[in-house]
């Protein structure tokens, strides 16, 4: 088949969830004999004389670099680019791009559209492009030929709330180690002596809440090590250092070795979030091996299941706080959900398996093309 993947920032990914989908994702539909583009920003991504990344190939597009505009002015090019391709399947990430899917279905293209979680909640939207996130929501249905979700929470609610049915194909994360201790050393963290976060910096993470339960907690010799950055989000970050003690550590964002280096070692990671759906940071740190605390949120729940600790939106800071000492204080806890984490990442979230059904997906829809149409 030939399948154009659009709607991120690309490949190699150096920022967010999508685009670490289709780092893994795409090169394994490539060595499974696929013919794969995956379509980028390079302004953000660079490598702009990459033609080629582990089997994939790449379109360099360029976009209007704005909070509000960037990504619905780089898929419309990359749509409208996909058009006298031919492509078999066009699998779009992001419901802003539903106003896009339809088009591709124009030359025959099967569209798939990734929805992800609940965007128009987040705190970076004003009113008008929340409006318009929702009322996406409505038309996703139309749009695309299937809907995907990466959490059945998330599938659930599109049933309740518009009656659209969406097939639910779960994230992936890599079970992997990394036993390296040179970023731990240029943060000054101890192995086994901090508590980890990742992510997005944005208001909507509520990571002050994090700060304040790991103040109360009170983990003797512990540090917080905080890992993310994120655009337009300058304001957040300066109110989070001011009122971070000296033990909270401000790594920025990271990648490669380091991020699992930091990730391998950590005492517990806490998953703070109550819009996402599945957390690609999440499923990574079950798969580095971590005892993990997560907001008790639908989408969180599901993907925990009984191999982490979860703790109460009611009292965000006083449960947290409760669940950290609790983890501090039992002995063999963290071990043990250490071991249930990794072997639910195995049985439930591996890229091979996600590719597995992506495949099934896309040879259902081949099947369904409409008579007189070519690939």
């Amino acid at each position: 088949m030939r399948i154009a993947l659009l709607g991120t920032r690309g490949i190699p990914a150096n920022y967010g969830g999508f685009e670490t989908f289709y780092e893994n994702f795409g090169p394994r539909l490539a060595e499974r004999g696929h013919q794969v583009w995956v379509y980028n920003r390079p302004h953000v991504v660079g490598h702009r004389d990459l033609l080629t990344y582990r089997g994939v190939n790449l379109v360099h597009l360029p976009s209007l670099a704005s909070k509000h505009f960037e990504t619905i002015t780089h898929t419309a090019l990359s749509v409208f680019h996909s058009l006298p391709r031919r492509y078999d399947i066009v699998y779009i990430c992001g419901v802003g791009n539903a106003s896009l899917a339809w088009i591709p279905r124009l030359t025959g293209a099967r569209v798939v559209l990734n929805v992800d979680s609940s965007d128009w909640r987040r705190a970076k939207w004003g009113r008008l492009p929340a409006t318009y996130l929702r009322l996406m929501e409505r038309f996703s249905g139309s749009a695309a030929n299937t809907i995907v979700v990466d959490n059945r929470a998330i599938g659930r609610r599109y049933r309740e709330d518009h009656g659209i049915e969406a097939v639910y194909v779960p994230y992936g994360a890599n079970v992997l180690r990394n036993e390296g201790r040179e970023a731990l050393d240029q943060w000054g963290l101890d192995d086994g002596r901090y508590v980890l976060w990742v992510g997005r910096l944005e208001r909507e993470t509520l990571v002050e809440e994090l700060i304040e339960a790991f103040r109360r907690a009170d983990l003797p010799g512990f540090k917080l090590a905080i890992v993310g950055d994120a655009p337009f989000a300058d304001d957040y970050k300066k109110e989070l250092r001011s009122i971070a003690s000296p033990e909270v550590v401000f790594t920025g964002r990271q990648h490669g070795e380091a991020y699992q280096q930091l990730s391998c070692h950590a005492f517990a990671y806490v998953q703070t979030s109550p819009t996402s759906g599945t957390s690609p940071a999440l499923l990574d740190q079950m798969a580095f091996g971590n005892a993990v605390i997560a907001r008790a949120t639908a989408t969180n729940t599901e993907v925990v299941s009984d191999a982490g600790l979860l703790y109460s939106p009611d009292d965000p800071i006083g449960d947290l706080a409760a669940a950290l000492r609790r983890l501090y204080e039992t002995e063999g806890l963290a071990a043990d959900l250490r071991i249930r984490a990794v072997d639910r990442v195995r049985d439930q979230y591996s890229w091979e398996l996600v590719t597995d059904k992506y495949e099934e997906l896309f040879a259902r829809l081949m099947k369904r093309r409409p008579r007189g149409t070519k690939g």
